[in-house]
């Protein structure tokens, strides 16, 4: 999609801070994160939601939500992992491109508002380095 947020991040249009990418997805920081090492799981190929996106694409997205959890939650020491996915506008969605969070959560540390103050993009390559080296 020509318009699409997400696919001009595919496409490098946009820059962003990868922690891991194939030919099918890349995995990036989110550039205003709910919590330290927030990331996004998103499929290259455009599909709105959940309710669009093919089946193989899903099972594959989960599978590396996994892989970026554990690397996550060693890297940076979690006390757990939240992952979301939204779909539709009254749900939450605000690109509709699909895409998985991964959050890592703290123990005794609250979850900041997303979509809030952009992250300092120096400390979102540090963090993008420690995950990167977990995997």
């Amino acid at each position: 999609m020509t318009n699409c947020l997400f696919c001009k991040i595919a496409r490098n249009e946009i820059p962003s801070t990868r922690v891991y990418e194939d030919d099918k997805l890349f995995v990036m920081m989110d550039i205003f994160p709910e919590s330290k090492g927030h990331l996004l799981i998103i499929p290259k190929a455009h599909a709105d939601n959940l309710l669009t996106l093919d089946d193989a694409t899903l099972a594959y997205v989960n599978t590396i939500a996994k892989k970026i959890a554990a690397a996550a939650q060693q890297a940076l020491r979690a006390d757990g992992i939240k992952i979301v996915q939204f779909n539709g506008e009254a749900a939450g969605q605000t690109v509709f491109h699909y895409h998985m969070h991964v959050v890592p959560a703290y123990t005794g540390v609250a979850f900041k508002r997303h979509a809030g103050e952009p992250a300092d993009v120096q400390v979102l390559e540090q963090l993008a380095e420690q995950i990167k080296a977990a995997l």
